[in-house]
């Protein structure tokens, strides 16, 4: 049974929900909790959250249970964990492993594995809430919430672009700048399901970049997206002519790498169960190192 509990400062009256949306919780976990098992109580009552709450009331969430994913079958592979606690996890995803399940690839995702795990700790919620995700061939940092609330909290981070995530990408090309950003519309590629293309009417997208290491034709660049648009580091890249290397899809022409040369480094969110924000940090995988090293000036 997973609760939470907050006492009332305030002075003037407040309602039960006001109260509690102010610390994230939504409308849609209201209805969760008032019609699948949860409980909202005032002073250890149970409470309508119309209630009008007075200075030092303590308020109790308790979140109904949660039904594990029935269509996710459990993986006994290993994951790689870079920050645990009881409502977060995250983990650095290895390139070639699909971030959810997929028709090619039901039994073998980053959540199945995280299933697995859950399972294997016996924890009380087995809900795989996966909050950020990664392209199949793009390595790097992963987020799960442990719970619906968790979830809720980080999905509004995400619309507010509070969750800042630093990507390292091997481009072709040098660059005299060490720093650079492009604006850029982003828009589906014409008779695509999967490419996107710059162009309008396409919706205005941000990446900021900074040069890391310089190569003979190659540059390893530290970006940032400003706007979570998909393939938006691919797309801004080929766009400016400095695709990723190894991309089959925007610079399919190079073979020199086996899957597009991208892998999320650095995350940074709030957890507000905590009251403090997390930062997190994967290095960069060998492949790429090795990539780096053999074409060093």
């Amino acid at each position: 049974m997973t609760k939470f509990t907050w006492e009332y400062k305030g002075s003037s009256p407040i309602k039960v929900r006001t109260f509690i949306m102010g610390y994230g919780i939504t409308r849609t976990l209201l209805k969760k909790i008032k019609y699948h098992g949860g409980q909202t109580l005032v002073n250890g009552e149970p409470s309508l959250v119309n209630r009008k709450l007075i200075t030092n009331d303590v308020v109790t969430v308790v979140l109904p249970p949660e039904p594990e994913n029935d269509n996710v079958p459990a993986s006994d592979l290993p994951i790689q964990i870079v920050f645990e606690d009881e409502h977060f996890l995250v983990v650095n995803k290895l390139s070639g492993i699909a971030s959810v399940p997929a028709h090619n690839r039901a039994n073998d995702s980053l959540v199945n594995r995280v299933k697995g795990y859950y399972q294997r700790n016996h924890y009380a919620n087995q809900k795989i809430h996966i909050v950020t995700r990664l392209d199949k061939d793009t390595s790097g940092l992963v987020i799960f919430a442990k719970h619906h609330f968790a979830h809720s909290v980080l999905d509004k981070q995400l619309k507010d672009h509070q969750i800042k995530k630093t990507y390292l990408a091997i481009v072709e090309g040098t660059f005299s700048t060490t720093h650079f950003e492009i604006y850029l519309p982003i828009k589906r590629a014409d008779g695509s399901l999967v490419k996107r293309q710059v162009g309008f009417p396409g919706k205005m997208s941000i990446t900021e970049a900074w040069t890391k290491q310089r190569l003979r034709q190659h540059t390893l660049l530290k970006l940032q997206i400003h706007t979570g648009r998909t393939h938006q580091i691919r797309v801004h890249m080929t766009a400016i002519g400095h695709p990723l290397v190894g991309d089959w899809l925007y610079n399919p022409e190079d073979k020199s790498f086996p899957r597009q040369a991208l892998h999320c480094a650095g995350l940074r969110f709030f957890n507000p169960f905590a009251g403090h924000f997390v930062d997190c940090r994967a290095p960069l995988p060998d492949d790429m190192k090795t990539y780096l090293a053999s074409h060093e000036r």
